[in-house]
């Protein structure tokens, strides 16, 4: 069978199971799963486990290094390097949003706690590991799904990076950019720093005391003077704390520091800058605290091939395909920073991470996963 007839035969397959589609996600959306609650992320993954049996997957669950639970499941012949899936099931949304923000369908969309981000990626994935089977084409596959992306994937890094170093290209699942795949994301850094100055009276004896609230005015502006509009380095000082009462020089303060940067020179320059503060005023004492989290998930020649082929297949499929790089880190970067190929977005259209009109384009759907499907084959 061709290539071109095989890619409109799994469009044909997944149009046809558009509403199978849909209440795969509404089955996913309406099983809560916040990053900080091992019970229900356990539920999910039991039922996920099952659904990829149904699909012929063979899965497995697999601990992280901090006790998370994640799971890993299999497709295909054995014998040469699979292409790595990446996804994971957690979510910003914790217990109990279901109640005021129910999953629902208005037109062509469907709404819902992680329903964009990335819950209709994981359905995705997997309808198109079934048009593939329809097929007859069973190329080595193994999908991966983290619970734990949303918080840093502290538990799940070197899980993902050992299953990246034995594939032969990687493709993320994340939510599309607007329908554009991304090929490069900014890596992240995260820092606290604490700063410790001496209390005293604010009226009585001023001059007695080092004002730490001082200080992290003046931290505060070398800290945001270190981004570079040229680059897209930014530096944000998101979260700032300190002092006690108002009538008191205020003995301690905090930082939180946001870091995000599209190179590793950048992120080199960056943690160097943050890592080697020293104190404006005498008599302070900075502790900082954290470091780079996620490295960039550069632009390749290997990973605009990957590009490139997607575009192709979109074409053959009857759409346009545009690439682009993006501000937020996925797992992706740290899969493109081993030198693995990797092209992320590959999950919904839609819109609204994170966000209380979160939602995704539902016949969009059959046609990503039928994207995914011929970009597994090719």
């Amino acid at each position: 069978m061709s290539a071109d007839r095989n890619h409109h035969s799994a469009v044909e397959f997944l149009t046809e199971h558009t509403a199978a589609m849909t209440d795969d996600l509404r089955r996913l959306v309406e099983q809560e799963s916040p990053s900080d609650d091992r019970a229900l992320l356990n539920d999910l993954a039991a039922f996920l486990a099952g659904y990829a049996g149904e699909t012929g997957g063979r899965p497995e669950m697999v601990s992280g290094t901090d006790g998370s639970r994640h799971l890993r499941v299999a497709w295909g012949r054995g014998g040469d390097p699979p292409t790595l899936l990446l996804g994971h099931y957690d979510t910003v949304w914790p217990a109990g949003t279901l109640a005021r923000m129910p999953f629902h369908i208005d037109g062509n969309r469907a709404y819902g706690p992680g329903s964009f981000d990335m819950k209709a990626g994981i359905v995705q994935g997997f309808w198109a590991l079934r048009a593939l089977r329809e097929t007859n084409n069973d190329p080595p596959v193994v999908f991966l799904l983290t619970s734990d992306e949303e918080t840093g994937s502290h538990g799940s890094r070197s899980l993902i990076e050992r299953e990246a170093a034995a594939a032969e290209r990687v493709f993320v699942l994340e939510p599309s950019h607007q329908g554009a795949l991304k090929t490069a994301r900014k890596g992240v850094g995260q820092y606290r720093i604490t700063i410790t100055g001496r209390a005293s009276h604010a009226g009585l004896a001023p001059q007695d005391g080092i004002s730490a609230i001082d200080e992290l005015a003046h931290l505060i502006l070398r800290l945001h003077a270190l981004s570079d509009a040229g680059t897209g380095s930014t530096v944000n000082v998101g979260v700032v704390s300190g002092g006690t009462r108002s009538n008191v020089v205020a003995a301690e303060a905090t930082a939180d520091v946001d870091v995000r940067f599209f190179t590793q020179s950048e992120a080199d320059r960056l943690a160097e800058a943050i890592e080697s503060l020293t104190p404006n005023n005498q008599g302070i004492t900075l502790r900082i605290a954290g470091g780079i989290n996620r490295p960039p998930l550069e632009r390749t020649a290997a990973s605009g091939a990957l590009f490139e082929q997607a575009r192709a297949a979109a074409a053959r499929l009857g759409f346009d395909l545009a690439e682009v790089a993006v501000g937020g880190a996925s797992d992706g970067n740290f899969c493109s920073a081993l030198g693995v190929p990797v092209l992320d977005g590959l999950g919904a259209v839609g819109s609204g991470a994170h966000a209380l009109d979160e939602h995704v384009i539902l016949d969009e759907m059959p046609r990503r996963a039928a994207l995914l499907a011929a970009s597994l084959a090719g």
